[in-house]
């Protein structure tokens, strides 16, 4: 089989249902924009030395995958076998979010991304989650899109900042306050 159709060439590409729709269709922002997150937090996951967060975000990037799934089907139609996501999966990430946190200080003020490479990977990959969850409000604004995939995405966005202050941490190195010139 060969990688390249040729069916996309003049703009337009499948949905999972078969239906042709221009690249520039919200759909396909929205799951684009995921499988760019999903590919980024495979990068984070292969900078990180520690195995239970290399376990952690392997979890995470099979919900990314699902949700990318999910997003790439226009109709509710229980004869499609949809992937979904369950209670657990937010019981799982929730989880994590808790545990890392008691790990790294308290928040006491606002920062700026940075500290370490691994860090500012992680606030690259937030970034991402941020826009790919509002590409999927925006779908959702003018077709049929679980709430779970919002929820997800919203409650992933405060995991990968968590982890990026516990990369921080991690590493011994020290976060950067952010210290605003008010007059």
């Amino acid at each position: 089989m060969k990688i390249y159709t040729k069916t996309g060439d003049k703009g337009t590409t499948s949905l999972a249902t078969g239906t042709r729709v221009p690249k520039t269709n919200p759909r396909i922002e929205a799951y684009g924009t995921v499988d760019e997150l999903t590919s980024y937090v495979a990068l984070v996951r292969d900078l990180y030395d520690k195995e239970e967060v290399k376990d952690t975000l392997l979890e995470i990037l099979d919900r990314l995958m699902t949700i990318g799934g999910i997003l790439s089907f226009d109709v509710i139609d229980p004869t499609y076998k949809i992937p979904h996501l369950k209670d657990e999966d937010f019981t799982y990430i929730e989880g994590k979010i808790d545990a890392y946190t008691a790990e790294i200080p308290p928040l006491r003020a606002f920062v700026i991304p940075g500290g370490t490479a691994l860090s500012s990977h992680c606030h690259v990959a937030r970034s991402i989650c941020r826009r790919a969850e509002r590409y999927t409000l925006r779908l959702a604004e003018q077709s049929d899109v679980p709430e779970s995939c919002i929820r997800y995405l919203n409650r992933l966005s405060d995991f990968l900042f968590v982890l990026a202050r516990k990369a921080i941490k991690d590493a011994n190195a020290s976060e950067i306050v952010w210290k605003p010139r008010v007059e």
